[in-house]
């Protein structure tokens, strides 16, 4: 006869959290893309993930980022700086959800604080992968140093797809008005985001015995570093 341990079950429904949240992040433009072109016979991709808050996949944009940021706001790390990261990505978030891009001419305040909130929001998460999730013991494992190498990746793919972003958008957008590329290099940077959590879940490299022990040993240490 097993015994049910609710410390145990608490942990696993927090690393649940954090792979929905991944997996928000991932399938957040390709849900987007497809709703618009299957659902409502649009025949082009967007220019940008943010326009599709103009389109009939609104209320689509908005609640996954509602529930990013609801998810963050709950968001309890080892030590003070994870929770001021994630009240901050978190509040990015809802800046992104509630204040719009424009679809046409020069940004207005919304779009401004759009945009702005939409750059501190990945350089949160960017921050999260390669500061934060990276944090490790004095003896880490093989699968620890191995998540580290995917935290940084991503943490690194995220910053470079911001660059490229701004890039397109000071010195190529003029000629290339109707590209969809600043929509592509969005996807590939939520794709990073949630590859990053999902691997903090414990879906990617998972020490399952080092969980147990700490979930006995030490009831600070609930979650995979």
């Amino acid at each position: 006869m097993t015994t049910h341990d609710p410390q145990l079950s608490q942990t696993y429904s927090y690393l649940a959290l954090r792979k929905a949240v991944g997996l928000i992040g991932i399938l957040l433009p390709f849900v987007l893309m497809t709703g618009l072109i299957v659902i409502f016979r649009e025949k082009t991709v967007l220019r940008t993930i943010s326009l599709y808050y103009h389109s009939q996949m609104r209320d689509i944009f908005v609640g996954a980022l509602c529930s990013i940021a609801l998810f963050l706001f709950f968001y309890k790390g080892y030590c003070k700086w994870d929770n001021i990261a994630a009240n901050l990505a978190a509040f990015f978030a809802l800046g992104i959800a509630f204040f719009p891009t424009i679809q046409e001419g020069p940004l207005d305040w919304k779009a401004w604080i759009h945009f702005i909130s939409a750059s501190l929001f990945f350089i949160t998460l960017s921050c999260f992968s390669i500061f934060l999730f990276t944090r490790k013991n004095p003896h880490p494992t093989i699968n620890k140093l191995a998540r580290n190498k995917i935290y940084i990746s991503c943490g690194v793919v995220m910053i470079v797809c911001l660059i490229s972003i701004l890039i397109f958008f000071v010195f190529l957008e003029k000629n290339h008005p109707d590209s969809s590329f600043v929509f592509w290099i969005e996807s590939l940077a939520l794709i990073a985001f949630g590859i990053s959590w999902l691997t903090k879940g414990g879906t990617i490299f998972r020490d399952e015995k080092k969980l147990r022990i700490n979930l006995f040993s030490d009831k600070k240490k609930y979650f995979f570093s």
